[in-house]
């Protein structure tokens, strides 16, 4: 499974330095920003698969950060956890409704904010925990990378492998080919939109002999999905 990048807005370099030694005690990679315009530079570079956001930064604040990220396309839908020395009740709901999907005051235990963070994956990118997954007959461990359907063992490929875990964890709803490079691959990868195709073949050809290669249909006109029958 591929370790989430988690990108750390936080200007106190000693917060700074224990959020990145507990996200990678996490096993996930940290990545580090000590204002809005580096955080933004991270960004462009690659999206990341989680921000954790301070609420007070120099020049603008995490909360008109997050505003931006959700007003625009790209980003809108990186999950954000804010981190603030503020506990009025107001203030945290100021937070969520600039865009935050949870709210963590300082100080705060390490392990708390790690629960913290498994929890918001699990909910908004669930295809980057270690979570097994089981759906139809499929079951894809993503802590031994293996694939068994209908009692088969499936041979995949690592692409095949990333692919099959993202449907399997977004069922039912369709993704275009850029979308799907966007989520599999990551939206800095640039590899024509045809190569879904190819992967998706591969996959569907692993599946066959289990008779689970319907699972993965094309919608015409829109893309793919994995559907639950």
């Amino acid at each position: 499974m591929t370790s989430a990048n988690i990108l750390l807005v936080e200007d106190e370099p000693a917060i700074q330095e224990l959020l990145a030694f507990n996200v990678a005690q996490c096993g996930y990679r940290a990545i580090q920003a000590f204002d809005v315009a580096s955080a933004q530079t991270e960004i462009n570079r690659a999206l990341p698969d989680l921000i954790l956001l301070d609420w007070m930064l120099p020049g603008v604040s995490g909360v008109e950060f997050a505003q931006r990220l959700r007003a625009d396309s790209r980003t809108r839908d990186i999950p954000i956890i804010m981190l603030t020395a503020r506990t009025d009740e107001r203030d945290k709901i100021q937070g969520l409704e600039a865009g935050a999907d949870d709210y963590i005051t300082k100080p705060f235990s390490p392990r708390e904010l790690m629960a913290r963070i498994r929890a918001v994956l699990r909910r908004r990118a669930p295809q980057m925990t270690d979570d097994l997954v089981c759906a139809e007959g499929i079951e894809l461990s993503p802590t031994t990378h293996r694939v068994s359907a209908k009692g088969m063992s499936i041979e995949l490929g690592p692409t095949e492998f990333r692919l099959l875990h993202f449907f399997m964890t977004h069922a039912e709803r369709v993704y275009s080919r850029t979308q799907l490079l966007d989520q599999v691959w990551g939206d800095h990868v640039f590899v024509e939109e045809r190569t879904i195709d190819v992967h998706i073949r591969r996959l569907r050809q692993a599946l066959e002999p289990s008779s689970t290669d319907n699972l993965i249909q094309t919608v015409r006109g829109s893309g793919y999905r994995f559907s639950k029958e």
